[in-house]
């Protein structure tokens, strides 16, 4: 009797189920998985930075606000409550950085949704260039800061130094980064495989978690790479040694080989030339999940 009981009870369940599926439809399923991969993607980026420390902080106090109202705390209630009404303008004060950022990637995103052609052989003359410079740099110990510029457009920062129009040759590039050249205190930004200005500022970065044995230049570089998708490459001038910051992770102390490798990987993937959005999306991901099988 309890089998037949339990047998029943199953098939009403699956009844249920096959009720509820039905009425599922393709949108329902496109939009839990455009949803699902925002909030992914917001998570994956606010843990990249310490902001991730702030949305802490703001769960806590809407978890603290629900407590004081079900324990009837009228007061605590009333200040968490007047508080929450601006959440919208806090959030935008204290995410602004962030809320920047990912409008510009979303911009370069509709900017190349139906894809562009990449200058392959500018670039990979450019990261010749530069991985012949940076060794240099590296044995001599020559303070060097370059940016190689991608979807995000950096023309606000090209401003702040000299414009430059120029093949980078490694000459020209140990040349700019002399430490008696008027133009080697700043960064070299370079555009589609050209150098298109010298001298420019960038933004520091506001990680108080950075070591504290690097210095200014390391700290812009990161900085620039929080508030872009740049790839940017210092050079110490105390140690040599050659780093790469991109999305605000700093990759210290990479042998010329690994260095070329990481440029070449990061600015033409073979995945990716010459194609859309959507299918450079779809080879970022394919990209994340070899990686993981790696580890």
């Amino acid at each position: 009797m309890k089998g037949a009981l339990s047998l029943d009870k199953l098939n009403e369940i699956w009844i249920v189920l096959q009720n509820f599926i039905a009425t599922i439809r393709v949108t329902d399923l496109l939009d839990m998985a455009i949803v699902s991969f925002l909030v992914y993607k917001l998570i994956t980026f606010f843990s990249k930075t310490n902001s991730m420390n702030v949305v802490k902080g703001i769960i806590i106090l809407l978890v603290v606000m629900l407590l004081t109202t079900a324990m009837d705390l009228p007061v605590v209630s009333y200040l968490l409550g007047n508080t929450f009404e601006m959440g919208l303008i806090i959030v935008i004060v204290l995410f602004q950085p962030e809320i920047r950022r990912i409008l510009e990637q979303v911009g370069g995103s509709i900017k190349d949704i139906f894809g562009h052609p990449v200058k392959t052989k500018s670039i990979e003359n450019a990261i010749d260039q530069t991985v012949l410079a940076c060794t240099d740099m590296s044995r001599t110990r020559t303070g060097a800061l370059l940016v190689f510029e991608r979807d995000i457009n950096l023309e606000s920062y090209i401003k702040t130094g000299t414009i430059v129009d120029a093949s980078p040759a490694a000459e020209l590039l140990k040349n700019l980064f002399y430490n008696k050249a008027p133009l080697h205190d700043g960064a070299v930004i370079i555009r589609n495989g050209r150098i298109a200005g010298a001298a420019c500022m960038l933004p520091l970065s506001g990680n108080v978690n950075i070591s504290r044995d690097l210095g200014m230049r390391h700290r812009a570089g990161i900085g620039m790479s929080e508030r872009s998708d740049a790839v940017v490459v210092i050079v110490s001038e105390e140690t040599g040694d050659i780093s790469v910051a991109i999305e605000g992770i700093l990759k210290r102390g990479l042998s010329p080989v690994t260095f070329e490798k990481l440029l070449r990987m990061e600015l033409i993937p073979q995945e990716q030339e010459n194609k859309g959005f959507v299918k450079r999306l779809i080879g970022k991901f394919k990209k994340t999940g070899r990686e993981k099988a790696g580890e």
